[in-house]
């Protein structure tokens, strides 16, 4: 066979050897039947799913997955093992109650998160554990009670997170201390105590509020006093009341109320009959950094100002009276004199009276 045949007889095999590439390599990057996928973008949303699809095969440059308004109500630890590149994860509108621990665990590009509109009552304090580059978090619309310490440890780049819609009734000002770059915080339509539970969460968003972050309105749900107001502008000395219990028990007003305090203080219980002391450790997640929130710091400067305004009106006030003694005491004393110089100035008329009539007399 010369090699122009052979030539002609490897061009002629070609395509056939290309579909057999194609058919070996659809596998490992193919679209879920359910789904609508692009080159970047893969869209589940819509479809009634009550099971995740299998999504092993997506290609790798999947930076979109939307998974919104289905039936989903649980995932599989490993859903997302295998998308390194996902940016965003939209499970919205969905029934999750509940997401195992080690989900996002291998999604360290995703940077937008939405579970609103689910069924979900509590997160585990490491279900954000991979999340490293999140910025937007939506958790709206669920049954919340509580954000637990420690879940948003390493959200230091989170700037948008929204809480509204739950069950919240207080929250710890030490679980969002560590969100040092968040610009904008919804926390609406939640049945917030106005108590010693959120007084300190009151400073914290005071001081988010202070570096030009935006918060909605924290309405009251009780007591019945406050109900409706939002709880920025309750003033900071209604609140003053929580330091004399603590100072009167020895313990946190938000440990009476039954919640727990940002930072569990030591406590020691030594007992006169025995040589054991028993001790509280501080718990690991609790940020032991404070700063002192806007509303203190401007009630000191109010306090001082009016107490040097006092100072002066009360210098002026001394003057004024000494001035008034002083005043009185010279003009008795003229009034004296004056008394004192009238029988002579009388005496003087008396004797001028002759004279005056001899030169009238003369005229």
């Amino acid at each position: 066979i010369d090699s122009s045949h052979v030539s002609h007889l490897t061009i002629s095999a070609l395509p056939c050897v290309l579909y057999l590439l194609v058919v070996q390599l659809q596998p490992c990057s193919s679209c879920p039947p359910v789904c609508v996928c692009s080159s970047s973008e893969v869209d589940c949303s819509g479809r009634d799913l009550a099971a995740l699809p299998i999504l092993s095969s997506l290609p790798s440059t999947t930076r979109t997955l939307l998974l919104l308004n289905n039936h989903l109500s649980s995932l599989p630890v490993m859903a997302f093992a295998n998308l390194s590149s996902l940016e965003r994860l939209d499970l919205s509108n969905n029934y999750l109650d509940n997401l195992p621990a080690g989900l996002f665990a291998e999604l360290a590009t995703l940077s937008d998160l939405s579970l609103r509109n689910n069924s979900l009552t509590a997160l585990d304090r490491h279900i954000l554990q991979g999340l490293v580059g999140l910025r937007r978090l939506d958790v709206s619309l669920n049954g919340l009670a509580v954000v637990p310490l420690g879940l948003l440890d390493k959200q230091q780049g989170l700037t948008w997170l929204s809480l509204a819609s739950n069950r919240l009734q207080a929250l710890e000002r030490a679980a969002f201390e560590p969100l040092m770059n968040l610009q904008h915080l919804e926390l609406g339509s939640n049945p917030w105590e106005c108590d010693c539970n959120l007084r300190d969460f009151k400073h914290w968003m005071e001081w988010l509020i202070y570096r030009g972050g935006y918060v909605d309105a924290v309405e009251c749900t009780l007591p019945k006093d406050l109900r409706g107001r939002d709880i920025r502008t309750v003033p900071v000395e209604m609140f003053n009341y929580c330091l004399q219990l603590e100072d009167e028990n020895g313990v946190g007003a938000g440990v009476m109320s039954g919640g727990s305090p940002p930072c569990a203080r030591a406590t020691a219980a030594p007992s006169p009959e025995s040589t054991v002391v028993q001790t509280e450790t501080e718990p690991p997640d609790c940020v032991k950094q404070r700063y002192r929130p806007v509303s203190v710091r401007r009630a000191i400067g109010t306090v001082v100002i009016a107490g040097v305004v006092c100072g002066i009106v009360c210098i002026m006030m001394v003057a004024a009276a000494a001035y008034g003694c002083i005043y009185a005491s010279l003009m008795a004393k003229y009034q004296r004199e004056l008394k004192k110089r009238q029988p002579l100035m009388g005496d003087g008329e008396a004797e001028a009276d002759p004279e005056e009539k001899q030169i009238s007399s003369v005229a």
